[in-house]
């Protein structure tokens, strides 16, 4: 048995299997997964029929923007349909959890657009795995003023926001990045409100 692996030849089938796909969940180990199988067997049958067709809705019914490629039950993502918003300024992030943590911060109302990635050539994500091409339309197509290039602030978020500013350069679009309270090598999703804001409202020219 491999180290920190659970012995389950003592489980029923139905359970061990519920824990085997718990843990393949990021940042669930077995240990985690057994625990959260057993507290669903205690739990009434409607909460956890809950927990199942809030799962089988995600997967049917959530797509992506046609425009921004966030995540949205429609053609639009709700912020793309909010006519309030700086349809000037464009903030491209690397994931859908990017966009969720800088709206907690509260500061920016304008715009995003989502990559679904990063430049990792080890791994075999390149340009074209990346949503650079459809940011380059956009560029092209819709009256933007400024792209706030916010990737994670680490190596490989680093590269992708290079990228992009040597693509955008010629199309004369102003690009900033964001300030670096955030801490070097740290994802956006686990920063702070307050950080988020203080790297919006200091973001710097490219």
């Amino acid at each position: 048995m491999a180290p920190g692996s659970l012995d389950q030849s003592f489980v029923v089938e139905p359970v061990a299997r519920l824990i085997e796909e718990l843990s393949r969940l990021p940042g669930i180990g077995p240990k985690t997964a057994s625990r959260l199988t057993f507290f669903l067997l205690r739990a009434d049958e409607a909460q956890s029929r809950a927990l199942a067709e809030a799962i089988v809705d995600v997967k049917a019914q959530v797509a992506l923007c046609s425009r921004c490629f966030n995540i949205t039950v429609g053609d639009l993502c709700p912020v793309c349909l909010d006519t309030a918003r700086d349809q000037a300024k464009v903030c491209v992030v690397e994931e859908p959890l990017d966009v969720l943590a800088i709206e907690r911060s509260g500061v920016y109302r304008g715009l995003y657009h989502v990559l679904h990635g990063h430049l990792a050539p080890l791994d075999g994500v390149y340009r074209e795995h990346l949503k650079i091409e459809e940011l380059l339309d956009r560029a092209r197509s819709e009256p933007i003023d400024e792209v706030i290039l916010a990737t994670n602030p680490n190596t490989e978020g680093e590269a992708t926001a290079f990228l992009i500013h040597r693509e955008l350069t010629p199309l004369g679009v102003r690009m900033t990045r964001l300030a670096r309270g955030l801490p070097t090598g740290g994802d956006l999703e686990w920063a702070d409100a307050d950080t988020l804001g203080s790297a919006l409202e200091g973001r710097r020219e490219l």
